[in-house]
């Protein structure tokens, strides 16, 4: 028998509202985290949920549901997407106790919790999905075996180096902290 948890996820926003409780919860977990061994498997495991949540959506629901979301609401989630991939890079390449690690964090955390509001607040992506009609059973079906691929992919390969979509890779320079 299904629980109300798992019937939720059942559909396309159900699913994606749970991974952002748990990433929510991952970042809460952060901050309270005293050891730099358990910050560090708890940022790889925000760096793992993240990706395979950009890329679900990226690949199946942003495409889905373009047609049916208002002004630039879309371009500005992939964009933010963007942002949170250099972030999640940055995470991947460095360590717990280097400079800025922890604010690093902190800023992926404040830039996601922007985006869900986005998402879900009113008027947002999937108000206006739903209120279009978009099959979200069915979309919920896709995302959920996706996800299940990118998993397994990650268990044998590991986190694989984020793609921006909108972001062409300027080069920057790293200048000292002032």
């Amino acid at each position: 028998m299904a629980t109300d948890r798992t019937k939720a996820a059942a559909n396309a926003i159900g699913l994606l509202k749970a991974d952002h409780r748990l990433v929510e919860e991952l970042f809460e977990k952060y901050e309270t985290t005293k050891g730099g061994a358990a910050k560090a498997k708890l940022a790889q495991q925000i760096c793992l949920e993240l990706t395979v949540h950009a890329t679900i959506e990226e690949e199946i629901f942003y495409p889905a549901v373009r047609s049916s979301v208002e002004g630039d609401m879309m371009d500005e989630a992939y964009v933010e997407h963007d942002g949170a991939k250099m972030l999640i890079a940055e995470l991947m390449e460095g360590n717990v106790g280097d400079d800025f690690y922890d604010a690093k964090v902190k800023v992926l955390s404040e830039q996601v919790r922007h985006h869900v509001k986005e998402e879900e607040g009113r008027g947002g992506i999937f108000a206006q999905a739903r209120k279009a009609g978009v099959d979200m059973a069915a979309l919920g079906e896709q995302l959920a075996e996706r996800k299940g691929e990118l998993k397994k992919s990650i268990r044998r390969n590991g986190i694989p180096q984020p793609e921006t979509r909108s972001m062409k890779g300027a080069e920057v320079r790293l200048g000292q902290p002032v």
